[in-house]
């Protein structure tokens, strides 16, 4: 399938065209301090956060009023989203050089926002291996149009409607996307290998005792305390999650291309990757907007994004898509969220480098002349 025209017919810049430099030229442009990690800096990041999860449920209970109480499920949800980053760092080993102290971190920081650390860490990197793969991905990943079309209504409608793709992460950590079988909790998925059981079983288990102490403090203290406390917030993390990951990969103002086969490379796959910037949100939820030299370079710690990828741009020229400036709210996202969901719906079966294609008439976006 050939690149759609931009405006104005003409095309100067093909993303789909594999780039004039290699993958060592922008590793050679990033400065060397940038791959350093420090521990103790990263656990002041924790400790920050942890502290400020705390502080909100000490500041909801002590104030207690159903006024309020918004304000804190939106501030709360977007620190538990802070914490699910930093063990997003534990699961790439950019949070420190030791194994254990990673492990540790982030089974405690994703067990207590119900993420099974090892069995979301490992399909995590299947992402990171074959980012921009229509086969091979694993996060997001686009249909070809012979599976699409033997989706069920149903399964169409709460994938492709807005918001409902905003709360699919619990569905995909039990079921993972349509088209794909399996499951983050059983560790004889065929996401792991036979030598990873044993580690996904570990954070199975985390996962369970973490179910079991909500449903013991919804006996004492009763549910709707829980559900305001730690339900509504858990919420607002996954529509953060679940937009933040599909904005990344998604919605630029021109379609970037997915591959297959020889077209495939860790580069090219990785240069489709889109940056953004979430206003005041930068720094709370640990520059993950830096988002392409992340997906390139996932051992480089978050403190370091911002330099990285302000060096590696002058390598990457054009395939760079400089972010488009946020207000302190990032509400200049919501547009290119709603209408990439409401068009990019599947690819073609065939070809090696493919783009998105719309479902005009199950969507009723206009009507088919044929």
């Amino acid at each position: 399938m050939k690149k759609p025209a931009s405006d104005g017919g003409v095309d100067r810049f093909d993303p789909g065209a594999p780039p004039p430099f290699r993958i060592a030229d922008i590793r050679a442009a990033i400065p060397a301090h940038c791959w350093v990690k420090n521990p103790w800096r990263s656990l002041s990041y924790v400790v920050f956060d942890v502290l400020a999860v705390f502080s909100l449920m000490a500041v909801a209970l002590y104030v207690d009023n159903w006024i309020l109480w918004p304000i804190y499920w939106f501030v709360q949800g977007t620190m538990f989203w802070a914490l699910f980053v930093l063990g997003h760092d534990c699961g790439h080993g950019s949070f420190s050089d030791n194994y254990i102290l990673n492990n540790i971190v982030g089974h405690v920081l994703h067990s207590c926002i119900l993420v099974p650390y090892h069995g979301w860490r490992i399909s995590h990197r299947t992402h990171h291996q074959n980012h921009g793969h229509v086969e091979n991905d694993e996060s997001w990943v686009p249909l070809p149009e012979a599976k699409y079309k033997k989706l069920d209504y149903s399964t169409k409608f709460l994938r492709y409607k807005i918001p409902f793709p905003m709360f699919a992460y619990p569905l995909y950590l039990w079921y993972r996307s349509p088209g794909k079988s399996g499951s983050h909790f059983n560790p004889y998925s065929d996401l792991f290998r036979p030598n990873e059981r044993k580690m996904v079983l570990t954070s199975t288990m985390c996962w369970v005792t973490m179910v079991a102490f909500l449903f013991c403090m919804s006996n004492i203290f009763g549910p709707l305390l829980v559900f305001k406390l730690y339900g509504v917030p858990y919420l607002i993390f996954v529509m953060w999650l679940d937009t933040v990951t599909y904005l990344h990969h998604h919605g630029h103002e021109k379609q970037l291309p997915w591959y297959r086969g020889e077209e495939w490379s860790y580069l090219r796959g990785g240069l489709t990757t889109v940056d953004r910037d979430y206003g005041l949100f930068n720094k709370i939820h640990h520059d993950i907007g830096t988002h392409v030299i992340h997906h390139l370079f996932p051992q480089i710690p978050h403190y370091h994004l911002v330099e990285a990828t302000r060096s590696a741009k002058k390598v990457m020229g054009e395939y760079y898509r400089e972010p488009k400036k946020s207000g302190p709210i990032p509400l200049h996202l919501i547009p290119s969220l709603v209408k990439s969901i409401n068009r990019d719906h599947y690819v073609s079966d065939t070809g090696d480098v493919v783009y998105y294609q719309t479902d005009e008439q199950i969507f009723n976006l206009k009507r088919l002349t044929d």
